[in-house]
C-alpha cells in the first residue's frame, strides 16, 4: 500500500502514527512538512479530502494561534497563515489511496489502512 504521513518527529501522536503505519507492513513516504512547508493549495486539497475545513485542521493550542488571533479569522485567513506557518497545522495527516485522515486519535488510521 502507498501512503504518505506528514510527520513532525517531535510530535508522540506522529512517532505513534508511524510506527502503527510501519508495524502494519505499510512502508510510508515520510513528508518533515515543518521542514518543507505547505502550498496553499496542497492543504485545501488534503483538508477536503479529510473532510475538514482550515480551523479545524488548526493546531488550536499553538501560541502564535492565538498571536495571529486566528479563532476569529475566516477559513481563507487560517490557510494562509498556515502556509506562512506551517506549525499551525494538526498532526499528522496521512494519505493512502485508501483516503486522507487526521490521524487524531491515532485510530483514524484504521479507517484508511
Amino acid at each position: 500500500m502507498d501512503a504518505t504521513i506528514y510527520h513532525n518527529p517531535r510530535c508522540t501522536t506522529s512517532r505513534n502514527a508511524l510506527a502503527k503505519l510501519r508495524d502494519g507492513g505499510v512502508d510510508p513516504r515520510v513528508v518533515k512538512y515543518l521542514d518543507t512547508g505547505w502550498t496553499r493549495e496542497q492543504l485545501s486539497e488534503m483538508f477536503t479530502a479529510a473532510g475538514l475545513t482550515p480551523a479545524q485542521a488548526a493546531r488550536k493550542r499553538e501560541k502564535l494561534y492565538k498571536e495571529l488571533n486566528l479563532a476569529d479569522a475566516s477559513d481563507d485567513e487560517v490557510l494562509d497563515a498556515m502556509v506562512a506557518h506551517p506549525v499551525l497545522v494538526e498532526r499528522p495527516f496521512v494519505v493512502t489511496e485508501k483516503g486522507t485522515r487526521l490521524a487524531r486519535p491515532i485510530g483514524r488510521l484504521d479507517e484508511i489502512l
